[in-house]
Order: structure tokens, then C-alpha cells, then sequence
């Protein structure tokens, strides 16, 4: 089993930035690729973005050039940063881990409100 906690959502008004974190536990793992989605009241989760154990990084188009994913690979801990947020940003943030021979994991998701 591997366990996920984020951090790091909030109230930020529009042009501002916002830096989610989600550290991955657990025991005997070994990961292949973490990341985000996003899910908007109303809307259906869609991924923002992703990166494998490599390091290749993938974006949803709509957030390409504000938004950065990285990773720790010794903290197992998954970062998004957002910058120049748009109301349209706004919505429950979940990360995701993917495990060699187990499955993929879901955090418990994080609340980004972008004020106008």
C-alpha cells in the first residue's frame, strides 16, 4: 500500500501563484510516474500534468508555460508549481502515483480557489 499526502492548495487571487506538494509512503515501492488532475465542480477530472521516474513531463495544454511539475525522487514527493492563475485554474487537485506491479494511488485532494 502507498499512501499520499498533499499540501499546499488555497485562496489566491487571479495572477498569483500557488505550490502543491504530495509526498508518497509506504513500503517496498518503487514508482513509476506521479503527477496531477484536477477536478472542477461540476466537470470531469482532467490531468494537468505528469512526470515518469525518467523525468519527462507532460501538460495539459491549458496550463503549458504557468505551470511546472518536478519531482524528489529521495522524498518520493511530487510537486506542481502555478503560477499566473486563472478563476478557471480553480477546482479539488488530486495527485496520483503509479507503482510498479501494484496500481495507482490517489491523494486525498487539495482545494485551489482562484479569486478574480
Amino acid at each position: 500500500q502507498v499512501q499520499l499526502v498533499e499540501s499546499g492548495g488555497g485562496l489566491v487571487q487571479a495572477g498569483g501563484s500557488l505550490r502543491l506538494s504530495c509526498a508518497a509512503s509506504g513500503s517496498s515501492f518503487s514508482i513509476k510516474a506521479m503527477g496531477w488532475y484536477r477536478q472542477a465542480p461540476g466537470k470531469e477530472r482532467e490531468l494537468v500534468a505528469g512526470i515518469t521516474s525518467g523525468g519527462s513531463e507532460n501538460y495539459a495544454d491549458p496550463v503549458k508555460g504557468r505551470f511546472t511539475i518536478s519531482r524528489d525522487n529521495a522524498k518520493n514527493t511530487v510537486y506542481l508549481q502555478m503560477n499566473s492563475l486563472k478563476p478557471e485554474d480553480a477546482g479539488d487537485y488530486y495527485c496520483y502515483v503509479r507503482v510498479e506491479r501494484s496500481g495507482t494511488y490517489w491523494g486525498q485532494g487539495t482545494q485551489v480557489t482562484v479569486s478574480s
